[in-house]
């Protein structure tokens, strides 16, 4: 007996039910989501959104687990230990926030595939639509060019 087919060869295009844009969607993965993985947050210092908005999510109740690409010198922040990579951060991400420019995303696309998130969410200015794709074809939601503190206050986080 052989197995069934993967729903991508059934619906070639059902990957891009995936990429969330409508208020509800945003909504309903901010409401399922409690654990965020903040891939190049920055220090209280930097007065960054890198930091100010995990920072937010923090206060908001979220877990927030710190993953800078700079600030070796950073060993734990919003209570929790950093990690230089996704996949080293044990146990499960609902979401991980991404503090990158477009053209630095790619590097991170084997780290985020690795760890399996449920979501990726890329924040305002921040769009890459082949990266976005190639997560939301891996079975990935993505969120792209929406910043997380103005969507947590739209829900009243």
């Amino acid at each position: 007996m052989s197995a069934a087919p993967a729903p991508e060869a059934e619906q070639p295009d059902a990957w891009r039910a995936r990429l969330l844009t409508t208020p509800a969607q945003i909504r309903a993965l901010l409401e399922r989501t409690h654990r965020i993985a903040v891939l190049g947050v920055k220090t209280p210092e930097s007065g960054a959104p890198a930091y100010y908005v995990a920072d937010h999510a923090h206060r908001a109740g979220y877990e927030v687990i710190p993953v800078p690409v700079y600030y070796p010198e950073m060993r734990e922040l919003f209570g929790n230990p950093v990690y230089r990579t996704l996949a080293a951060i044990p146990g499960d991400i609902d979401l991980v926030d991404v503090f990158r420019r477009p053209q630095d995303i790619p590097p991170h696309v084997d780290d985020i595939l690795a760890k399996r998130p449920r979501a990726v969410w890329f924040q305002s200015g921040i769009r890459h639509d082949a990266v976005a794709e190639r997560l939301a074809r891996a079975g990935i939601e993505v969120v792209q060019d929406r910043c997380l503190l103005v969507e947590l206050q739209r829900i009243g986080r």
